[in-house]
Parts: C-alpha cells; structure tokens; sequence
C-alpha cells in the first residue's frame, strides 16, 4: 500500500499500515475504488456533452469518492460492494450515451474493468492500480493529486448537501471531467493548475449549496451557550458532522429519557434553531476526533458516528459505539435506513450519567449571519482602533506533534484582536475565556469545516464595507489540516485569491517543491514557524 493523502502520514506516505488503522487490503480497494470511477467518468463525461445524466450516478459517484475519506470507511466488503456498484452504473451510462450519439470507444482499460468475484482477488487488482502513474511528471502527478484529494473534500460536502436534497449538476459535471482527467497522461503542468484551482472554485458552490441546504432546514445558527457537563440520565453521544443523522436521533429519542450529547465537529450543530428545540438535546461531551479512544470509553451511554473521524474503537466500548451513512468498520454495528433503534436501546441498557457533572460552557453559532447581523458594530470598532486584527485560526485537529502551535498562538493573540474559528481545530483553545471588545467576543466559534463558506462570506462583507480587497482587510489566515476537506478548502481560497496563508503543522507530502515554489510566489503561501515569530511578521 502507498497512501499520503493525510497530513498525519508515516515518512512521506504509509506503506505497511495506516496512521489511521487502514489496512493494506482496504487501501488497495480504495485505489481500486478510485480507478472503476475514473472509468465510469469517461462516460458520464461524454454523456453531459449529448444530455445524458444520472441522478442515481451521481450520488453514488459521491458516496464513493466520501467512503474513500480519511477515517470513514475500514470495511473491506463494503468497499467491494461500492466497486461492483460503480461497474454496473458505469455500464448502464454507457449504453445510455452510446443510445443518444455520444462516443463509447474508450481505449483506457479503466473503461471497460471487470472486478474480480472475490475481496482477494479485487485486494490485488487495487494492488496493481496506482493513484497516478509512475511514468509522469513528478509535479503534474502532485497537482494531480492535490485536484483528487481536492475532489473527494468536495464529494463530502456535496454528500451533506445531498441527503437534503440539495444538488448542482456543476459539481458532477467537474468531478467527471477532472476524474476523466486523470487517465489522460497528456496533459501538462498548466492543465492542472488550472484543474486544481476549479477544484476549489467548484468547491465554493459546493459550500454554499450545502450552507443553503442546512440554514433552509434548520434555520440560521443563533450564539449559544452549550454546556460541557453532564445531566444525570440515560445518554447517546453524536460525533462526525452530518446534521440530518442528529435530527433523526433527536426525534427517535423524544420521550425516552435519554439527553442527546454532541462531539468533535457536531458541536456547531448547538447553534441551530431547529435542532435547539429540542429539550433532550442537552449539550457537548468530548474534544477532538484524535481523542475519542479516552473519551469514548469514559462515555457512559451509547455513540454514533455519522460522518468520517472514526478511529478504530476499543474494546472498552466496541458493544456501545454504532456507525451510520457512509461509516464503517467491521463488526461495529450500522445503523440501517436511518432507523437508530439499536443504538437507543443500547442507551437504555448502559447506567448514562448516575449524577450532574458540572463543568464549563462554551459558545457557538457566530455563523455569516449572526456576525453580519452586528456588522455595524464590528466595522465601528475597527474604524476607531478598538479591534487591531481578525485571525482565522481554523481547521484540522490532529494528534501529531506540533499543533500546540495553535493554542499558544491563540494565547498569545493581542487582546485587541479577535479571532475566529472553525472545525476541530478550535477543541485546542475552544473553552478559553478570551473576554470581549466592546460586547464582541474575542472568540467567535464559526462553526464545522462545513461552514467555511460562513468564514469566507464574513470576509467577503467586510471587504465590501471597507471598499478594499480581502488581501487588504485586518485577517489573516492561520489554518491547519489533516485530510481532504481541507483540501478542497485551500484550494478555494487560492481560487479567490487570498494570498499570505499560514498552514501547518507540515505541509502536504504531495506537494513537491516545484509546486510549493509556485504557491509561494504567486499566493505568498507559508509555513507556520512559532507564534511568537508570526504574530511578530503579522501586526508589525
């Protein structure tokens, strides 16, 4: 196995066994999994060009590409099930567009691939595959994978936006062309450049159809005050980030005396009204994704994962955690047609929480809306010199050393700055009391990963309200990844310009110094260093 598309990887890239716990077997069927989509795109490609689309193929194409995430999916035979999926979708468009005029004489065997009858068989197969062929060039096969990686952050989101029913036939569009893309050696440096930064502008309208899609079901995220303690009485614990798997459980848990908590990146889900209505939904448990061994088996009731950052469970607590949508991992029992059953019952038979554990607060909600709404008092601080600079520390958290960098920055913020922030990377410093300028909050939680598009329409506002360019607002961007969410996102903000990034804690292992060159030069894209040395480069 050879995989590097996460930023915690081992040497460059993991070749014997994920840093996430994925196996050889389920990264060969992953590659295997990404090269029968490339097949299928040449022909959902060519079918947009003669009006043939798919509603059924362009979901799974979504589904398929999010299961291949960082910490989703680490069953075996759901990924071979995936694969036989896409070859059967990939032959019923061919002849689809074959039927309506379209060209099917592709001579790519990713075209015409038959999988193998058995998990072994398909295991070698993948083995044989690679992600980008040898034979490129080193920085044409860097941008292509940044654009790969770039698409599955956007089939995660598009996936979120789709389950409530919200779609755009431009998003499928590109992830055909650029998938097709890929089997196409002839393309040079320039062609994917541009891939790339299409990658992140598709990814924008990915962002705010899934934004429209959850503020049109659940109203606009409102500030709020979310407990970290604990309510005495029967629990479920929701981690991941998809908000319809929470509403499901919130309305299958009425009455049934058990309180609701969130995790990771499900605490943003507080803030919004339609989900706050809720009396059982009581408040967040837990930290990051990286500490959910500790945490999970101090947990005393049942825990969902809805979405990806699910770790391998231990045996603390394997008969108490369930996996739904598109998570798995062997033997962990998944939810099935959203009927969470098992995991209720599971709640009523564990104690829950025997006694009030008390504990701190902390607030969430400041999504585009909430801050806009007090826009005129932001600019007027600004104007008078009550707020010097806004800082969006923001992003992936992770368990690798050196992102203490971000609490210390945190800490070290001027106090006539503010800082926002947004997923799992704000559970570093999320419950410090940064105090207030002027009734702002100093710390203004924007919300999940998902909710970027907030931070960048902030942004956008407050550029529009001082007549200057983004590059020349009070901001700077102080971000940190790990998977392909953050991807996508990076690639959105070269797409709109935004220029002097500091990302962390490492830079990408497949970005070779060609191209790393490029992004400094043209984007002044940077390292983090200490905070103290970039605070300094900041104000000064």
């Amino acid at each position: 196995m050879f995989c590097n598309q996460c930023e915690q990887t081992a040497k460059g890239g993991c070749d014997k066994i994920g840093v996430c716990g994925k196996k050889p077997d389920v990264a060969a069927l992953q590659d295997l999994l990404i090269y029968a989509l490339k097949g299928l795109s040449l022909y959902a490609n060519e079918g947009r060009k003669v009006g043939v689309a798919d509603a059924e193929t362009d979901e799974f194409a979504m589904e398929a590409l999010f299961s291949t995430l960082t910490n989703v999916d680490f069953d075996p035979e759901r990924f071979a099930a995936l694969i036989n999926k896409c070859v059967e979708l990939r032959d019923k468009i061919r002849e689809k567009v074959g039927a309506a005029g379209g060209s099917v004489d592709f001579s790519d065997s990713a075209a015409a691939f038959v999988p193998e009858n058995t998990i072994e068989g398909m295991v070698k197969q993948g083995e044989a595959t690679t992600i980008t062929p040898p034979d490129i060039d080193a920085d044409v096969a860097s941008l292509e994978q940044t654009t790969l990686y770039g698409i599955k952050g956007i089939a995660a989101y598009a996936y979120h936006a789709q389950v409530l029913g919200h779609k755009d036939d431009a998003i499928y569009a590109y992830v055909y062309e650029a998938l097709s893309a890929m089997l196409n050696k002839g393309l040079t440096l320039e062609d994917w450049v541009g891939l790339a930064l299409k990658c992140g502008e598709i990814n924008l309208r990915t962002m705010e159809i899934l934004d429209a899609a959850n503020t049109g079901k659940y109203g606009h995220p409102v500030p709020t005050e979310v407990p970290l303690g604990a309510k005495k009485g029967k629990a479920i614990l929701v981690s991941g980030h998809d908000l319809k798997d929470l509403e499901e459980i919130l309305r299958q848990t009425e009455g049934k005396q058990i309180n609701v908590y969130t995790h990771g990146e499900m605490l943003p889900t507080h803030g919004y009204p339609e989900l706050k209505k809720y009396p059982h939904f009581y408040g967040h448990y837990g930290t990051a994704w990286q500490n959910q061994h500790r945490e999970f088996a101090e947990f005393p009731g049942a825990i969902v994962m809805t979405t990806n950052c699910l770790q391998k469970p231990l045996d603390s607590y394997r008969d108490n955690i369930f996996t739904c949508g598109l998570v798995g991992w062997p033997g962990i029992t998944h939810i099935q047609n959203n009927d969470y059953t098992p995991a209720i019952e599971r709640a009523l038979e564990l104690p829950g929480f025997t006694e009030d554990v008390p504990g701190k607060t902390v607030m969430t909600g400041f999504a585009r809306n909430a801050v806009m709404g007090v826009a005129d008092k932001v600019i007027e601080a600004v104007k008078s010199g009550a707020i010097r600079h806004f800082f969006l520390v923001a992003g992936c958290d992770g368990s690798k050393p050196g992102r203490n960098y971000y609490t210390e920055f945190v800490e070290k913020v001027p106090k006539d700055c503010v800082v926002l922030t947004l997923a799992c990377g704000k559970f570093r410093f999320f419950d410090k009391d940064l105090g207030d300028i002027g009734g702002i909050p100093r710390l203004l939680d924007i919300g999940q990963c998902n909710d970027a598009y907030s931070a960048i329409q902030i942004a956008l506002a407050l550029s529009k309200a001082f007549g200057v360019g983004v590059n020349e607002l009070p901001l700077s961007m102080i971000i940190s990844w790990y998977e392909q969410k953050a991807v996508a996102i990076l690639l959105t903000l070269l797409h709109l310009g935004i220029k002097d990034i500091r990302l962390g804690p490492t830079l990408p292992a497949f970005i070779t110094p060609n191209v790393l060159d490029f992004l400094v030069k043209n984007y002044d894209i940077k390292p983090i260093s200490t905070p103290d040395e970039d605070l300094a480069a900041i104000l000064n």
